[in-house]
């Protein structure tokens, strides 16, 4: 965590991916096709406290969420729904916050939040990448 905080004093961005050196921010799977996951990700977000959607692109699985932190910042967050097979959707996320300097860490919190929130909801439905 000290490292991530180092980290976020200059950099106030942080996505997930298959490539992801942290294993925390390696995408998500889910045994589900991606209409189905794209309803119970836009439930979950919708009902997460502090979170707001702003925009919802169903056609292209993204969803942009918008979090305010307690000092006042900004955080733009973009949940993107892929589709890998008829039976398997991936979760990818991108937050950055508004402003100048680093987050300290808290786009990398926000990520972990919104994951956890979702493996919780669709645990029996959670995947790993073959």
């Amino acid at each position: 965590m000290l490292k991530r905080t180092l980290v976020g004093l200059i950099r106030s961005h942080e996505q997930t991916g298959d490539k992801a050196k942290d294993p925390l921010l390696k995408s998500h799977y889910y045994k589900m096709s991606k209409d189905k996951a794209w309803e119970e990700v836009v439930s979950t977000l919708k009902k997460m406290q502090g979170y707001k959607v702003l925009h919802e692109v169903e056609s292209v699985g993204e969803i942009v969420v918008e979090k305010r932190t307690v000092s006042g910042r900004t955080m733009d967050i973009t949940v993107s729904i892929i589709s890998i097979n008829p039976v398997l959707a991936a979760v990818d996320i991108y937050s950055a916050s508004r402003g100048s300097f680093g987050d300290l860490g808290s786009n990398y919190r926000v990520i972990l939040d919104i994951y956890r929130a979702l493996d919780k909801k669709l645990a029996a439905y959670k995947a790993e990448r073959q």
